[in-house]
C-alpha cells in the first residue's frame, strides 16, 4: 500500500502529458509505451488493473484463425504479426501450443479445406510456428484418447500461443514496466470526467478507499475504458464515429481434462470453435459469443448448460461434466468496434474483431475500441505516434518499450539460482523449476526473491498448502504489485481463485497468514470483505 499512497501523492502535484482512464490491456501497454519514450504518464483505473475484460480472456495469444472464413485476411495476417512478436519477445511469458481441432460428421467443411486454411494460416503468419498436420480419425484418437472420435471424421493439429500464467498478470507486467520507467498508474480510482480549460484537460479524480478527490492536469486525454469507452466519452462530452456492442463470454474451469500443453479445439453446435484451454492443473472449457446490451453481466444457467453439453458430446469422460465439477467461472464482454449505424441482424460471428483508434485532433482526445491481447504492442506503437503527431514530445520515441529483461541477465539470475540449489528444494506439484517460473512472473524482480531467500531460508516456505507460492513472493507482492484486496491477489497476480474452490481457498489456513503479509493488522478485514462474512 505503500507504493501506492506515494503515487497518489504524485498524481495531484505533477503536470501530465498524457491521462490514461482505464487499467486493462489497452491502457497498460499505452501507459508502458508512453513511458519508456520519456512522457509523463498518469493511468487511473477505478477497479484494481485488468479487472474487467482482460482478466476474462482464453489465455490465448492467437491469431484468429477462425476470421479466415469471413474473408479478413489482413486482420488475420496482423493478429499473426502481434502473435509472433509477443514469441519472440516474451519467451517465458508467451509460449507456442498446439491446438488439436476435432471435425465432426456433418461440419460445413471437410477436415482437408480445414487443414488448407491451417496451412494459409500459418503462411500469413510467416512460417514462425509448427506446420499444420492434417489428421485422420485414427490419428486424432492417439493423439488425444479422450477425444470422442466416433463422431468425428478426422482433425487436424496447428499451433497458437498461449500464456501459461493468466492474461491479468500479463497485463500487470505493463503496469510495472510503466512504473519502472517513471509512469503513475494507480488502482481504485476512479476518473468522475473531465473539461477542456486553458487549451488543457482538467481531469476531476476520486480515491475510492478514503473517498478524497482531486484534479489532474494533462495535455492529453486517452479513454482506454475497454467496454466502458463510450460512457467515459458521455462524461467528456466526446462525439465518436465508432462505439462498441458487446459479445458476452464465459468459460468453465474443471479438473484437468488435456494435457498441459495441448489445447483440444472443436466446433461446438452454434459453428463457433470451442475449446478445452490448460490452465495450471485444471482445464478451461468455453467459450460462448452472445450478443447483450450491458458490459456489466453474469454466468447464466444456459451459458453452463451450452458449455457442459458441448464437451460432454466431444469427450470420452468417465462419468460426464455436471455444475458440480464446476471449480470457477470467467465471464465478460468483448467490447467490438462498429462505426456508424450497425444492423444487430448482421451474422454476429462475423463481426469484425479489429480494434480502432479516433481522434479528436482538436481537443487533444483519443478513443480506443476493442482491442485483443495478440495485438497489444502494435497498440502501444499506434497510440504513441498519435500522441507524438498531437504535440507531445516523445524524447526516446526509438526506444524499445516491451519485451523481458536481456539473455544475459536472465543468464545471471539462473546462475544465481542454481549456486543456492532453488530448484533442488521440496516443491508441491509443479509444472517447471522454481527458478523459472520466478523468472517468467518477476522478471529482473527475481533477484530480489533471491536476495529474500540468501538472508532466511524461511523466505522459500509454502505459504498456501497445495500452491507453489513461496512466502518471499508475497512478500514481493505486497510491497511490489499494489495490492488493494484479497480478490487482487487471488484473481489477477496470481490465478488461485480460478484454480481452488472458494470454499477450499476460505478452509486453508495458510491463506489467512498470506493476508497477514499482505495486508498486515487489517487481515482480518481483507479476508472477511473477500469472503463476504461481514
Amino acid at each position: 500500500m505503500e507504493l501506492r499512497s506515494g503515487l497518489l501523492q504524485r498524481l495531484g502535484r505533477e503536470n501530465h502529458d498524457v491521462v490514461i482512464i482505464g487499467g486493462g490491456i489497452n491502457g497498460a501497454v499505452a501507459a508502458a509505451a508512453l513511458a519508456a519514450r520519456g512522457a509523463r504518464v498518469a493511468l487511473l483505473e477505478r477497479g484494481d488493473f485488468a479487472s474487467g475484460t482482460s482478466q476474462q480472456s482464453s489465455n490465448l495469444i492467437w491469431g484468429g484463425i477462425k476470421y479466415l472464413e469471413s474473408y479478413e485476411f489482413a486482420l488475420v495476417r496482423q493478429l499473426c504479426l502481434g502473435r509472433n512478436r509477443l514469441l519472440a519477445s516474451y519467451p517465458s511469458q508467451v509460449r507456442e501450443i498446439r491446438f488439436l481441432v476435432t471435425v465432426d460428421r456433418g461440419f460445413r467443411y471437410p477436415p482437408l479445406w480445414l487443414w488448407l486454411g491451417a496451412c494459409l494460416y500459418w503462411l500469413l503468419g510467416n512460417g514462425a510456428t509448427r506446420p499444420p498436420h492434417l489428421l485422420s480419425r485414427r490419428q486424432l484418437g492417439r493423439e488425444a484418447a479422450v477425444i470422442e472420435s466416433d463422431r468425428s471424421r478426422g482433425g487436424l493439429e496447428y499451433s497458437d500461443a498461449w500464456l501459461p500464467d493468466n492474461d491479468a498478470r500479463f497485463v500487470f507486467g505493463f503496469i510495472h514496466a510503466a512504473l519502472e520507467r517513471g509512469g503513475s498508474a494507480v488502482n481504485y480510482v476512479e476518473s468522475l470526467g473531465a473539461s477542456r480549460q486553458g487549451g488543457r484537460w482538467l481531469v476531476r479524480a476520486r480515491d475510492l478507499l478514503s473517498g478524497r478527490e482531486f484534479s489532474l492536469q494533462s495535455t492529453l486525454l486517452l479513454n482506454a475504458a475497454g467496454p466502458f469507452v463510450d460512457a467515459y466519452n458521455r462524461l467528456t462530452g466526446q462525439q465518436t464515429q465508432y462505439r462498441h456492442v458487446f459479445s458476452k463470454g464465459v468459460h468453465l474451469i474443471v479438473d484437468r481434462l488435456t494435457p498441459p500443453r495441448q489445447v483440444l479445439a472443436f466446433f461446438a453446435d452454434d459453428g463457433r470453435l470451442f475449446f478445452a484451454i490448460p490452465m495450471g492443473n485444471r482445464t478451461c472449457i468455453g467459450t460462448t459469443d452472445t450478443p447483450v446490451e450491458d458490459p456489466d453481466t453474469a454466468v447464466t444457467a444456459a451459458d453452463r448448460r451450452f458449455i457442459l453439453d458441448n464437451i460432454n458430446q466431444r469427450l470420452k469422460l468417465a462419468k460426464p461434466l455436471t455444475e458440480a465439477d464446476i471449480i470457477a467461472e470467467r465471464c465478460g464482454v468483448r467490447p467490438l468496434a462498429v462505426k456508424g449505424r450497425w444492423e444487430g441482424a448482421r451474422d454476429w460471428l462475423k463481426l469484425s474483431r479489429q480494434h480502432a483508434l479516433e481522434v479528436n485532433l482538436r481537443d487533444g482526445h483519443i478513443s480506443i475500441f476493442g482491442g485483443k491481447l495478440t495485438d497489444c504492442i502494435a497498440i502501444g506503437d499506434e497510440i504513441s505516434a498519435w500522441v507524438d503527431r498531437l504535440g507531445v514530445a516523445l524524447p526516446e520515441v526509438a526506444r524499445r518499450w516491451y519485451g523481458e529483461p536481456d539473455p544475459a541477465l536472465e543468464a545471471g539470475y539462473l546462475r544465481q539460482a542454481g549456486a543456492l540449489a532453488l530448484d533442488s528444494d521440496p516443491m508441491p506439484p509443479a509444472v517447471e523449476p522454481l527458478s523459472r517460473r520466478w523468472w517468467r512472473r518477476y522478471g529482473d524482480g527475481a533477484f530480489e526473491l533471491l536476495e529474500a531467500v540468501r538472508r532466511d531460508s524461511r523466505a522459500l516456505e509454502v505459504v498456501i498448502a497445495g500452491t507453489d507460492y513461496r512466502r518471499c513472493e508475497i512478500e514481493y507482492a505486497g510491497r511490489r504489485e499494489m495490492i488493494v484486496k484479497l480478490e487482487d491477489f487471488l484473481r489477477r497476480r496470481s490465478a488461485l481463485a480460478q484454480l481452488f474452490r472458494r470454499e477450499e481457498l476460505g478452509n486453508n489456513p495458510g491463506l489467512l497468514e498470506a493476508c497477514r503479509i499482505l495486508f498486515g493488522s487489517q487481515a482480518r478485514e481483507k479476508w472477511d470483505e473477500y469472503f463476504r462474512i461481514v
